[in-house]
C-alpha cells in the first residue's frame, strides 16, 4: 500500500509505518527486509540499488495486486487514527507496561507482589468485559 504511493527504501517505509501509526508500530530491519524479500521473489517489487540504497519499487504485478484489493483491503493503519472512536489502548497499554517495569525494577518485594494482583486482575477483568459479565471491584472492607 505504501509503495503504491512511491518507491521508497527500506528505512523509509518503517518510518512511514512509524508516522502513520503515530509512533505505535515500528518494524525492525528484521521484519522489513524478509518482507521485501518475499515480496520480490513474488514478483511484485522490484529492488535497485540507488546511492548505495536499495530502492523498492512495485512492478506492474504489484500495482495491479494493490489495485485489485483496493476496495476489499483494510487500511492496517485505520485502527491508530487519531479520529478512531474508543480509548486508545495501546497508548494506555504502553504506559502500563512501563509502570510495571519500573516497579519490577526498583520497588520492594512488597510492592512487586502488589503488582502482581493488580495486574491479575487487570487482566481477569478484561476478560470479564469480552464475556458481558458484569465487573466487581474489590470493595474496601469498611465500605
Amino acid at each position: 500500500m505504501l509503495l503504491a504511493e512511491e518507491p521508497m527504501h527500506g528505512y523509509q517505509l518503517m518510518q512511514a509505518i512509524a508516522d502513520r501509526s503515530d509512533g505505535r508500530w515500528t518494524p525492525s530491519p528484521g521484519a522489513i527486509y524478509p518482507t521485501i524479500n518475499q515480496l520480490e521473489d513474488e514478483g511484485l517489487v522490484t529492488v535497485t540499488a540507488e546511492a548505495g540504497r536499495k530502492l523498492v519499487t512495485l512492478t506492474d504485478a504489484g500495482r495491479e495486486y494493490v489495485e485489485g484489493r483496493r476496495e476489499t483491503s483494510v487500511d492496517p493503519f485505520a485502527p491508530f487514527a487519531s479520529t478512531a472512536p474508543g480509548a486508545d489502548l495501546r497508548g494506555l497499554l504502553d504506559e502500563l507496561a512501563s509502570a510495571t517495569r519500573q516497579v519490577a525494577r526498583t520497588g520492594s518485594e512488597e510492592q512487586r507482589t502488589a503488582a502482581a494482583k493488580i495486574l491479575a486482575e487487570a487482566r481477569r477483568s478484561l476478560y470479564l468485559l469480552l464475556a458481558d459479565a458484569p465487573i466487581q471491584t474489590e470493595q474496601d472492607p469498611e465500605d
